[in-house]
């Protein structure tokens, strides 16, 4: 498991289409390990666009590795595992206390387990698996898993069956997992069996899936010898779920719609280096947690919406936003329409003014948008941007020239893409209620 195949640097040609990890080697050591959808086109990235991060180690690389997985979520535990074994040195670069994911294991007063996920690894009692880097498809990875291996996710669970028990994702109460057994044998089986399923689920996450398996075939094997057919019956269900869960696709990010699948870990494994690129393009020295963005939706000028999404440290905040129905009438006047919106905003001094403001647009809106503060009288500065979607021009408050958004770092471009897609998906969600309310009518 532990020996990759080898290819040379020119020899990028015959790497497999597959999901799997692949590794980047210099003259002497592996330097780093990565995951893949299609560990081909994912190693051809690296050298045909290469992101900032990229530049500090391609020219190095003589020698690629890789290993083909089954699925992408084998490739997802197969890095983490693989990562902690061989610590490559730009892996442990960008790695902190707070930007690698680990799936802790910890007991509650009861001496009960129960799983989630963290950064940090804090608590001697606690048990951490990983590191994991992508932390949206660990979570999707867990969800899978979680149908197999029912489990707890907090300390305390309520008396009554939650969501998750109905959906049979959640062992129940602990009443009835502590509970003897109905047939009168004595022993809390229940609490037993679940331990079990989770010493299971920790094998699984730590790559060990072929021998939770074998493990589940010899218990159905013997439940049957012993007539116990309605239990064997549920141990396969177990095992057809799990081979389900570990062949299932679509968990890891292919790369090409990172803007839509920014996340939250995303911007935090690199948010220091990201607030430095924000306050370097805003010209502030205020540190940008808390950003909005603004976008228009209409047909003509008919039923014009406005919308207003936030994030804040880089995930949105969505019971912050806001959407605006429009009173200007006639033709359509996108910038009109974004200067009432600001204004409009700018009355509600409750909702705590952003850090950075983004609009969907090119000059005229961004003038548009500062024009909203001298209207307002406000004798204060928030940084405002406006995104232009030919070409991803970024035209910034105080500055002639635009700025071309490919030329930033990913995570920023990233993060600015999401932003303006969120609140244009947001504005024309409401738009298209508006229209559908008048034509109705």
């Amino acid at each position: 498991m532990d020996k990759f195949n080898i290819l040379s640097k020119n020899k990028i040609g015959r790497l497999p289409k597959t999901a799997g990890v692949y590794s980047f080697w210099d003259e002497k050591n592996l330097v780093y390990i990565g995951k893949a959808v299609n560990i081909k086109d994912r190693v051809k990235n690296h050298f045909n666009q290469p992101s900032y991060r990229d530049d500090l180690f391609v020219d190095k690389i003589t020698k690629i590795g890789y290993f083909e997985t089954g699925s992408e979520i084998e490739a997802l535990i197969l890095e983490a595992n693989l990562i902690k074994k061989y610590q490559p040195r730009f892996n442990v670069i960008w790695r902190d206390d707070k930007n690698y994911f680990y799936v802790a294991i910890a007991k509650n007063n009861n001496e009960i387990p129960y799983v989630f996920i963290t950064h940090q690894k804090n608590h001697q009692k606690t048990e951490y698996i990983g590191p994991f880097v992508e932390g949206a498809a660990l979570k999707k990875t867990l969800r899978f898993l979680r149908k197999a291996f029912p489990y707890y996710t907090t300390k305390h669970h309520s008396k009554n069956k939650c969501t998750y028990c109905h959906l049979g994702l959640c062992p129940g109460p602990y009443e009835q997992l502590i509970a003897p057994r109905p047939d009168g044998l004595g022993a809390p089986s229940a609490l037993g069996e679940y331990k079990k399923n989770i010493k299971k689920l920790i094998l699984i996450l730590k790559g060990k899936r072929n021998a939770v398996l074998n493990d589940l075939k010899k218990e159905m094997k013997c439940l049957s010898k012993e007539s116990k057919f309605e239990e064997a019956g549920k141990i396969r269900d177990r095992i057809l779920a799990l081979q389900q869960v570990m062949s299932h696709a679509h968990v890891i990010n292919s790369g090409t719609k990172m803007a839509e699948n920014f996340s939250q870990e995303k911007f935090s494994a690199t948010q220091i280096e990201t607030q430095k690129v924000l306050q370097k393009i805003t010209n502030t020295n205020e540190n940008i947690k808390k950003i909005e963005c603004y976008d228009i939706s209409n047909i003509q000028g008919k039923q014009a919406t406005g919308s207003m999404v936030v994030f804040i440290d880089g995930e949105p905040s969505k019971n912050l936003y806001r959407k605006f129905h429009i009173k200007i009438e006639g033709k359509p006047n996108d910038t009109a329409m974004i200067k009432e919106v600001l204004q409009r905003r700018l009355n509600h001094p409750e909702w705590k003014y952003p850090d950075l403001i983004i609009i969907d647009g090119g000059k005229g809106q961004l003038s548009a948008a500062i024009s909203s503060f001298n209207f307002k009288n406000l004798n204060f500065k928030i940084p405002i941007v406006a995104i232009a979607k030919r070409n991803n021009e970024l035209f910034i408050r105080g500055e002639k020239k635009p700025t071309l958004l490919k030329n930033l770092p990913r995570e920023v471009f990233n993060l600015i893409l999401q932003l303006r897609d969120e609140a244009h998906r947001f504005a024309i969600t409401y738009h298209k209620k508006l229209r559908k309310n008048y034509l109705l009518k």
